[in-house]
């Protein structure tokens, strides 16, 4: 295995701490939220049978042309509630929230509000 620097370290380790207790279902997926300097991505997974059912990133066509930056709140929300319109048609309404080792705070707060201001309830 590489090595890692000691921040990603941190990073897998906490990563690996939420997965250890969330998992989703065809009736109740995981939204998994991936955040980097640049973009935020968001998908919905069924882990027993390994399928992603939806996603949404700030580097999608049509959101992109809507956003001035993919890295800040305002690019989360629209994220979050694009996410939130592909999991109703998709005929998901609960998910269980995997924020990726990544605190609850800023961006992925960002997200998950407008996933749920979309009709997704977690």
């Amino acid at each position: 295995m590489q090595r890692l620097r000691a921040k990603t370290a941190g990073l897998a380790r906490r990563q690996r701490g939420v997965r250890s207790r969330v998992s989703g279902t065809a009736e109740r997926p995981r939204l998994r939220v991936t955040r980097t300097n640049a973009n935020i991505y968001a998908q919905l997974i069924d882990d027993v049978s390994g399928n992603t059912m939806a996603s949404a990133s700030s580097i999608d066509g049509e959101l992109r042309a809507a956003l001035k930056s993919g890295a800040d709140r305002e690019a989360a929300k629209v994220v979050g509630e694009a996410l939130g319109r592909r999991a109703l048609e998709a005929g998901v309404t609960e998910v269980v929230f995997d924020r990726g080792g990544r605190l609850y705070h800023g961006r992925v707060q960002a997200l998950a509000d407008g996933a749920r201001s979309a009709g997704l309830k977690f």
